[in-house]
């Protein structure tokens, strides 16, 4: 990790941990500093805060400390009191099985190990994020297609996100999560049938490998989308 994105963690852990002293429950780093993937300039730095008394004016002392906080990290924590919390794993079992899998507690105690999600949360959520994310994806295309420079970073920033949904279609699945990003995409395109290769470029593209150019209306680009569709073909049928 940067020096600069560690020196940020570090000022808001203690920044949060003077502010909101006894209502800081747990401050924990997830995602893809987490993880050891994390890609500086497409990657966010992702924390969750959760705390005793969530209220907007129990909040107003955090302000100053996480206004600082979004100039670095471009993304604000995922804020719950801890009675939502405890209560969101029909709600939000992606995020908790992501944070469980990869974190690192930053401040106060480890609010996931406890928490137990269902398979059919899992699937309904599934769906929901990968049919809307497939939404948006058709409506950035079309606007993007003629140009291939715009389509191709268009590819490269989807791909953080659908690495999120593949590591969720793999748990879905009941297989193994790979710690290699490249892997996590064949392996989920094993499992739900779509074809892996417009991913692979995607992200040797997200870290900065040369990767052949692509042209307006590009065939990498359409193979994409149908993966996507195929992908959310599969979930809502599990």
């Amino acid at each position: 990790m940067a020096d600069g994105n560690e020196a940020a963690i570090q000022a808001l852990t203690q920044g949060l941990a003077k502010a909101l002293g006894d209502n800081l429950v747990s401050l924990m780093l997830y995602g893809s500093v987490a993880r050891g993937d994390h890609v500086a300039g497409r990657s966010d730095i992702n924390v969750l805060l959760v705390v005793r008394d969530a209220s907007a004016t129990t909040l107003h002392a955090a302000s100053p400390v996480l206004g600082s906080w979004l100039r670095v990290a471009h993304a604000p924590p995922l804020i719950q009191s801890e009675a939502d919390w405890s209560a969101s794993a029909d709600v939000f079992p992606i995020e908790i099985e992501e944070i469980r899998d990869a974190h690192r507690l930053l401040a106060g105690r480890d609010v996931v190990g406890n928490l137990k999600t269902d398979r059919s949360d899992l699937r309904r959520q599934l769906e929901h994020d990968a049919r809307g994310k497939l939404v948006r994806l058709r409506a950035e295309y079309a606007a993007a297609a003629a140009d291939g420079k715009v389509l191709a970073e268009l590819l490269a920033r989807a791909t953080g996100t659908f690495l999120v949904l593949f590591r969720a279609t793999l748990r879905l699945a009941g297989r193994p999560v790979p710690a290699d990003a490249t892997a996590v995409v064949r392996e989920a395109a094993v499992a739900a049938g779509f074809d892996a290769a417009p991913f692979e470029w995607a992200l040797g593209a997200r870290l900065g490998a040369k990767a052949p150019s692509l042209k307006p209306y590009d065939e990498t680009a359409t193979a994409y989308i149908a993966s996507v569709q195929k992908l959310v073909d599969w979930v809502d049928k599990q």
